[in-house]
């Protein structure tokens, strides 16, 4: 399988340009016939302007066609970071996965909202975690502040899950948190972690960090991109993957009663 990253420098508060801007890489990126795209999180908006309802894509219409039109002309799947997407009065941060043909196969809304920040205030959390299944390889998805919550990739690992993907809108002030936790995420599961963050400011002159990887499930990194604008390629090897389960078969030696919250700790 091979994946294309598009880390784009979002123009904070400029839907238009965004997806302006997503079309560009997108034609940039399929020269290299990648199998899957992978944008950031809110590459619609930036990290994210306010009140985010007055923002927000209505039923994430405007991002689904351009979502589906690329998908479609280019033949490619692709992993539609995430958008404001207002349902009603409510609003989601919502991943949208589209297949080769243009249709929409799965839908995701960050399930974990950073209360630092005051997104807990602004969106609704998800309550679903999800799978899905592109070319045959099975994949999950982890938005932002979801990979702090190892639990997450942990339940996604246990469902068979051989690729992670994560979109993001991650702070230079935090990048070492990032750059550690996206491959702990991959060592500890055994799993392929492709992780997308913007470029570009933010909210307050938020500083995002960009680099964003794709790495092994050995915590190799095969691809990674600085702060700037970039379009990172790699391919997934699933041999590796089952070559390393086969030869460290961590999970066999789980005991997960001892994890459960019934067992009392001494």
């Amino acid at each position: 399988m091979k994946v294309a990253v598009l880390q784009m420098e979002v123009a904070f508060g400029a839907p238009e340009k965004n997806i302006a801007n997503f079309y560009r890489l997108t034609e940039q990126a399929m020269a290299q016939r990648p199998d899957v795209l992978l944008l950031p999180e809110l590459w619609r908006l930036g990290f994210y302007p306010r009140p985010i309802l007055d923002y927000a894509d209505a039923d994430g219409a405007q991002t689904r066609r351009a979502l589906a039109e690329l998908s479609a002309r280019y033949q490619v799947n692709i992993v539609g970071g995430t958008v404001a997407n207002a349902i009603g009065r409510q609003v989601f941060n919502t991943c949208y996965v589209f297949d080769r043909t243009g249709r929409l196969t799965t839908t995701y809304h960050k399930t974990h909202l950073f209360t630092p920040s005051g997104e807990k205030d602004d969106f609704q959390p998800g309550d679903s975690v999800v799978t899905f299944t592109l070319d045959g390889v099975k994949c999950g998805l982890a938005v932002c502040y979801d990979i702090r919550f190892p639990e997450l990739a942990r339940r996604l690992a246990l469902e068979g899950v051989a690729v992670l993907f994560v979109p993001a809108a991650w702070p230079l002030a935090r990048l070492i948190h990032w750059q550690t936790l996206i491959r702990a995420r991959a060592i500890e599961n055994q799993i392929f972690v492709v992780a997308c963050n913007e470029s570009g400011t933010g909210a307050g002159d938020l500083q995002l960090a960009g680099h964003s990887a794709i790495i092994d499930p050995w915590g190799e990194i095969l691809a990674q991109a600085g702060e700037q604008e970039t379009i990172l390629q790699s391919t997934l090897r699933l041999a590796v993957r089952q070559q390393i389960k086969e030869n460290m078969d961590v999970f066999s030696d789980r005991r997960e009663r001892l994890y459960l919250p019934k067992i009392p700790i001494s």
